[in-house]
């Protein structure tokens, strides 16, 4: 076996499912979940809210952040289980060097699915308007070392959650329960 994967990044353009994914995971096999939009700063929200897509600038302390939370959780013993669109493969490469071990799990979705769900989602910063440059931006990370893609198209989060649980498993998870 590779390089056993230490942690995940559930990733994919806005209303993939990531949150839901995560959480259904994290309830399965006992990892912690670092929810990544949590860690926006208010002027990326203000954008976003306002309709305006974000620039690798407006992500490049986020990231940073979040490259933060990865270690923080790894240092404590912790199976983190990261939220984050991962848009491009320099994202997730900067993630990576935070993580060695680092897996993605890209939920995989039509634009026509992202934006009803996006459009029905109560209370998220994150408009409708904003699928088509998410598309626009989205470099497969198909291909990728310790990635697996999933389609959340079609399958529930459950099963997501299980096909992600069983092939961290096979890729060197041991479960705290």
């Amino acid at each position: 076996m590779s390089q056993p994967v230490t942690a995940l990044v559930i990733m994919g353009v806005s209303g993939c499912g990531k949150s839901s994914v995560s959480e259904a995971l994290c309830r399965l096999n006992g990892a912690t979940a670092i929810e990544g939009d949590s860690f926006h700063p208010a002027a990326n929200i203000e954008k976003m809210s306002a309709g305006h897509p974000l620039n690798d600038d407006d992500r490049a302390g986020w990231l940073d952040i979040l490259c933060d939370e990865l270690r923080r959780s790894l240092k404590a013993g912790e199976h983190p289980v990261l939220t984050c669109s991962a848009l491009k493969k320099k994202y997730r490469d900067h993630l990576r060097e935070a993580a060695p071990g680092l897996g993605f799990v890209f939920l995989e979705l039509t634009r026509e699915v992202a934006a009803d769900r996006v459009s029905h989602r109560p209370g998220h910063f994150m408009p409708a308007s904003l699928i088509d440059s998410q598309f626009a931006t989205l470099e497969s990370p198909k291909g990728e070392p310790l990635t697996l893609a999933l389609n959340a198209s079609e399958d529930s989060v459950e099963e997501l959650a299980e096909q992600t649980n069983a092939w961290w498993l096979k890729h060197g998870f041991e479960p705290t329960h």
